[in-house]
């Protein structure tokens, strides 16, 4: 799909990056521009800039850089085609359609899209048919509304293994399409079936209403009890959440994070609106970060049972790495919180409400599970249960915080407040130590450990004079040959830049976007977004250019001096730096 220049330039000017950026980053104003923690890597100390005035975003830490297109795309997953999509619907602009490049992934997804969207409808149909007499009996058992139903979209598979294939099929789908899509598996014989047969189906819908794959329990005791699509073009398992799709909108500043379909879905129609789940999964480091663009409070809620435990450790720990406060309910009696509200009848809500305001954050939450594991009239065992306090209080970024539960410990155990710091600062000390050889200087400016050569910044000096001065690159692109450019994604840039500006087109970042990678439009951002801008723009450009004459004479004049031996090993050099 070809989309024109002009349109590209209006989303541009309808676009605020700030605005957008602020829908997944925590920005806060520093000088010009706007500071936060990268949405892209791991980190503490925030090394994320947004520049208002060159609508750049650009991480000094993992060296991530772009234009807004750039960045949706890479927070999004998405490919150039559908960014600009995504960027259009929100700025209520309608993408005109055109021939030109292939739509490749986009299309892939689209299709993939379309053949959920009618397999969601199918099943749905199927649970009010006689064949899902028995999964909507097991859904109303489960205190499940219609209404809650409809609003989730529930279904069901019937048990024939090719009723969901030939219902595509007379929609236009093919069997391949639907086995892309993973609502088919292929035999060993190539013959394709249904993957989902005799399941409740819960349809599993993205930010954008898309509904990118499925997770079916079994009504039996038949194992696997849930089923879910595997990854494919449009869903990555470790990237999506739950009915975030609607609990975004009545967080409220706060999540819960439950375990399960079930649990979440109880939970919206019992009122907490608020209720996610990740996908059968451990939460993962991406699945933490879309939770945390969302809130600023998260709620563990897993099950009592050792998994359940196990797996609320691992969030917690993960938690702790973004800027979240944590908290973790616990539902008495070993209940997971669909079972809690459904046994205590018509005050289940209300008795939860009270365990959610209850609750106490993580810290206290560990403190009391290890409170479990010791006899404290023992002497000997109060020691080891408070040598554990200490290390896990050492591990607290926030000095404020370990400083109130050292002396909340004191005073709850009956110690020495002075004997139980020195002991975490003990243990942060060996921590520290620990980390040292690993820690990374978020500000570091370097893009690789080996220097550039005069030539090469002379290369990238220009290209960000051109790129954002189209005069520049008006007057200096018909005649400045794309040989004086050595690194080879310098001279695929300038190709770029030469072919644009002698159409008349954009030239900048966002420009070109599209005929680059993810990495590759890092490089090109950062080309601009690191330099200064120059007040003679005309004059520096001239300047660059002769240093790239030059350079360009001297690697000539060296060349005629050279034997046909040092040429052969030349160029065998140069073919081991592009590989």
């Amino acid at each position: 799909m070809f989309i024109p220049d002009e349109f590209i330039q209006e989303l541009k000017n309808k676009t605020d990056i700030v605005d957008v950026v602020s829908g997944y980053v925590r920005l806060k104003k520093q000088g010009k521009n706007m500071l936060g923690l990268c949405p892209f890597h791991n980190e503490k100390t925030p090394s994320f800039n947004v520049s208002t005035d060159k609508n750049f975003f650009h991480c000094f830490g993992c060296k991530a850089s772009g234009d807004v297109i750039t960045f949706i795309r890479r927070i999004e997953n998405l490919d150039y085609i559908e960014a600009v999509k995504f960027l259009a619907q929100r700025a209520g602009l309608d993408v005109p359609e055109g021939r030109g490049q292939s739509e490749g992934l986009s299309k892939i997804r689209n299709r993939i899209y379309e053949a959920n969207r009618a397999a969601a409808r199918f099943y749905y149909k199927c649970l009010y048919s006689p064949v899902g007499k028995n999964a909507l009996d097991y859904l109303h058992k489960r205190g499940l509304t219609d209404k809650t139903i409809v609003h989730f979209g529930l279904g069901y598979s019937p048990p024939s293994r090719f009723e969901l294939l030939n219902h595509l099929k007379n929609l236009g789908f093919s069997n391949e399409e639907a086995f892309q899509a993973n609502l088919a598996n292929k035999s060993e014989k190539e013959r394709f079936y249904d993957r989902f047969s005799d399941r409740v189906m819960f349809p599993i819908i993205d930010l954008r209403g898309n509904v990118i794959a499925f997770g079916g329990r079994i009504m039996s005791d038949i194992q696997p009890k849930y089923l879910n699509t595997s990854d494919t073009p449009a869903f990555s398992k470790g990237n999506t959440v739950y009915a975030l799709n609607f609990a975004k909108n009545k967080a409220n500043g706060q999540l819960i994070l439950a375990e399960g379909y079930m649990d979440v879905i109880s939970l919206h129609q019992a009122g907490f609106e608020n209720t996610v789940a990740t996908l059968g999964t451990a939460l993962t480091k991406d699945q933490a970060n879309l939770i945390g663009r969302y809130c600023k409070e998260v709620v563990i809620c897993y099950d009592a049972d050792e998994a359940g435990q196990k797996a609320a450790e691992r969030a917690i720990n993960l938690f702790r790495e973004t800027e979240l406060s944590i908290k973790v309910l616990k539902v008495p009696d070993g209940k997971d919180p669909d079972e809690f509200i459904k046994a205590n009848g018509e005050n289940g809500a209300a008795k939860f409400r009270l365990l959610l305001d209850k609750c106490g954050n993580d810290v206290e939450y560990r403190i009391a599970k290890l409170k479990i594991k010791y006899d404290l009239d023992v002497t000997e065992q109060k020691v080891e249960f408070l040598t554990e306090i200490a290390k896990l209080l050492a591990g607290l970024e926030n000095d404020i915080e370990k400083d109130a539960y050292i002396s909340k410990t004191a005073e709850d155990y009956d110690i020495d407040r002075n004997a139980l710091s020195a002991q975490v600062k003990k243990y942060s000390k060996q921590q520290e130590m620990k980390e040292i050889p690993v820690q990374v200087q978020p500000f570091e400016r370097k893009e690789d450990s080996s220097p550039k050569s005069k030539s090469s910044k002379a290369e990238e000096a220009l290209l960000a004079l051109l790129m954002t001065n189209p005069d520049a690159a008006l007057a200096v692109c018909p005649d400045f040959p794309v040989e004086m450019f050595s690194a080879p994604l310098n001279k695929k840039v300038y190709e770029k830049i030469k072919e644009r500006a002698e159409k008349g087109l954009g030239t900048e970042p966002v420009d070109i976007s599209g005929f680059f990678s993810n990495d590759e439009n890092s490089r090109i951002s950062s080309m601009v977004y690191l330099r200064p801008r120059e007040n003679d723009p005309f004059r520096a450009v001239n300047i660059y250019m002769t240093i790239l004459e030059e350079e360009s004479q001297k690697l000539k004049s060296k060349a005629a001096t050279m034997s046909d031996e040092e040429i052969m090993e030349q160029i065998l050099k140069n073919r081991k730096r592009k590989k």
